[in-house]
């Protein structure tokens, strides 16, 4: 199994010819952040369908100088991107009624220049891979602060990537990738267990287990 990890996480670097560090977090190192005083337009899109999450992150936005629009759902999402895309954006992957990352990928057709920051309770490299070439400039697990949104919505272009305190471990990369080929493979175990080249008991007892730290 580390030998697939390893392999895996190869193939994520190859191909986007970046440290893992900049997928998944990218925070000014050696750069001043910008200031939302910097931008004219400072309209801002949180789509999250966790309502008190979502309400207290609006309200310590507003106080942070952004015009806040709320939304909950993908259909709601895209309809406002589509009517008036916002400059900025915070976009929950999973919601009741899709994925988050078709609206960034619409508000990435619509306006090119907007600043996209996707959260997810479900962290793991394929999707921060998904959301970064849709169009995101920052991935970030939840849990989450206003402080932590805004330093990404607001990281220079041309800052370099400050590597994560706390990265996941090896064991906790393993335990996603295996998750999302679970999810992916509508929770069959034997489809994943065959697509992952793994016998079907071992992948039964990752399963079972917690998430590791």
């Amino acid at each position: 199994m580390p030998d697939m990890i390893e392999s895996f996480t190869e193939q994520v670097v190859i191909a986007l010819r970046v440290p893992i560090c900049e997928i998944m977090r990218k925070t000014s190192l050696q750069t001043p952040q910008l200031k939302i005083s910097d931008f004219e337009d400072k309209s801002l899109l949180i789509l999250d369908d966790d309502d008190p999450f979502r309400g207290r992150l609006s309200r310590a936005m507003e106080k942070k100088g952004f015009m806040v629009k709320e939304v909950k759902t993908v259909a709601e999402g895209l309809e406002f991107v589509q009517k008036t895309p916002p400059n900025f954006a915070v976009v929950d992957l999973r919601l009741e009624d899709g994925n988050g990352l078709d609206v960034i990928k619409e508000l990435s057709k619509k306006k090119s220049d907007s600043r996209i920051v996707m959260l997810t309770g479900y962290g793991n490299l394929p999707t921060a891979v998904a959301a970064v070439k849709a169009g995101a400039i920052d991935y970030i697990a939840k849990p989450v602060d206003a402080d932590d949104v805004e330093s990404a919505l607001l990281a220079a272009p041309e800052s370099k990537a400050k590597p994560p305190e706390n990265p996941m471990s090896a064991d906790r990369v393993k335990w996603e990738h295996i998750h999302r080929v679970f999810e992916l493979c509508n929770r069959n175990v034997s489809e994943t267990a065959r697509r992952l080249k793994m016998h079907r008991r071992t992948l039964q007892r990752i399963l079972s287990k917690r998430s590791p730290r």
